[in-house]
C-alpha cells in the first residue's frame, strides 16, 4: 500500500504558490473589508458576517502550515519552513512546536500504549471504571461537546500554544518564542494603527470560529464508531491509517475549504503526500476507494461516543456501557 501511494508523494511549486495565492490573498482581503467595517462604523453584524469566510480560510491556510509541518507542500525544506512560519503566526501556533508533536501524533495513532501527544484524550473502559472520581469527572467534563468544541480550542491556541510543549527541545522552544514575540508585534502594530479593541473585534471571532471547525475537523478524523485502535503488539501502521483514520466525505466547495484533509485515511498511511495530490490519490489506486466514508450527518454521531472498548472494538457512550454485564457494581 505504501509504495502504491509514494508516487503522489511529489511537491510541486506550481500548484503550492497556487493555493497559497488562492488561500492567502482571499484572506488579508477579508481582514482589508472587516477593518474598513469597524474603522466607518458599520454594524458589527457585517464584520461578523465577513468573518464567516476569513475563518473558512484561516483553516485552508492551517491545512498549508500541516503539510508544510510534513515537509509536503513546497519540494524545498527551506521553503516549507519559511511558509511554516509565516502561517503559523497566523494561525497561533508555532511551527517547529507543532511539527513535532504531530510527528509523535502520526506514529502511534490508533496505537492504545502511544496515547497522550497531539491526540483527543481517549480512555478505554476500563480505564475509566478503574478511574478516581475525578479523573471520571474531568474527563467527563472535557468529552462534553460544548467543553470540547466551546472552550478547549480557544484555550488551545491562546494560551496552551504560548508555551512550550512537553519534552519540547530548544529548536522548538525557539519556535515558540518566535511565534511569540511575531504576534505581540502585530497587536503593538494593529493597536498603534487600527485601535486594540477594533483588532480584537475582528480577530478575535476569526479564530473563534476556525479553531472551533479545526477541533472538529481533528476529532472526527479518529473519533467515530469503528474507528481503530490496537495494543503496541498488534498495531498496524497501514491498518491505523486506513481503519484508525476517517474518510470524512465533504461537500466540494467544504473539501476545497479545508485542503482534502478530509481524506485523511491517506494521509496517514503516507503523509507527505501534498493536500492537493490526496484526491488524485484517492481516485487512482482502487484499495482506498473500498475505505467506508464518513459523512456529515453520520460524523455528528460522534459526539457522543466517549470511550473505547477493547473488548467490543468500537467506541462507545457513556451510557451504553451501564448495560454490558462486566460493569456491575461499578459506578459509571
Amino acid at each position: 500500500m505504501i509504495q502504491a501511494v509514494s508516487k503522489y508523494a511529489q511537491p510541486s511549486y506550481r500548484q503550492a504558490f497556487w493555493q497559497v495565492a488562492n488561500t492567502l490573498l482571499p484572506y488579508l482581503g477579508l481582514w482589508v473589508l472587516m477593518i474598513f467595517s469597524v474603522l466607518y462604523d458599520f454594524s458589527y453584524s457585517i464584520t461578523l458576517l465577513l468573518a464567516v469566510p476569513a475563518a473558512g480560510f484561516l483553516v485552508r491556510l492551517f491545512i498549508l502550515f500541516h503539510d508544510c509541518c510534513h515537509g509536503a507542500f513546497f519540494p524545498s525544506r527551506r521553503a516549507n519552513r519559511v511558509l511554516g512560519y509565516i502561517t503559523g503566526i497566523m494561525a497561533f501556533t508555532p511551527f517547529e512546536d507543532w511539527q513535532r508533536t504531530h510527528i509523535i501524533h502520526h506514529a502511534g495513532s490508533g496505537n492504545l500504549d502511544s496515547r497522550g501527544v497531539g491526540d483527543v484524550w481517549t480512555l478505554t473502559v476500563d480505564e475509566y471504571l478503574s478511574a478516581s472520581r475525578g479523573k471520571r469527572l474531568a474527563y467527563r467534563l472535557f468529552r462534553n461537546p460544548f467543553v470540547l468544541f466551546g472552550i478547549v480550542p480557544l484555550v488551545l491556541f491562546l494560551i496552551i500554544q504560548r508555551f512550550p510543549s512537553p519534552g519540547a527541545k530548544k529548536r522548538e522552544q525557539n519556535s515558540v518564542v518566535f511565534t511569540n514575540l511575531a504576534l505581540i508585534a502585530i497587536m503593538v502594530l494593529m493597536g498603534l494603527t487600527l485601535g486594540f479593541s477594533n483588532y480584537l473585534s475582528i480577530q478575535l471571532p476569526i479564530l473563534l470560529m476556525a479553531s472551533v471547525a479545526g477541533m472538529w475537523l481533528f476529532y472526527v478524523q479518529h473519533q467515530y464508531e469503528d474507528v481503530y485502535w490496537a495494543r503496541r503488539q498488534n498495531w498496524d501502521l497501514v491498518s491505523s491509517g486506513l481503519a484508525g483514520s476517517s474518510y470524512y466525505r465533504l461537500p466540494k466547495v467544504l473539501q476545497w475549504l479545508v485542503g482534502n484533509i478530509g481524506l485523511h485515511h491517506i494521509h496517514h498511511v503516507r503523509a507527505n503526500i501534498p493536500n492537493y495530490n490526496l484526491q488524485r490519490c484517492h481516485n487512482e489506486v482502487p484499495l482506498l476507494q473500498s475505505v467506508k466514508p464518513l459523512t456529515i450527518r453520520n460524523s455528528f454521531k460522534s459526539l457522543w461516543l466517549n470511550l473505547w472498548d477493547e473488548q467490543r472494538q468500537k467506541l462507545v457512550s457513556f451510557r451504553s456501557i451501564r448495560m454490558l454485564p462486566r460493569l456491575q457494581g461499578h459506578s459509571v
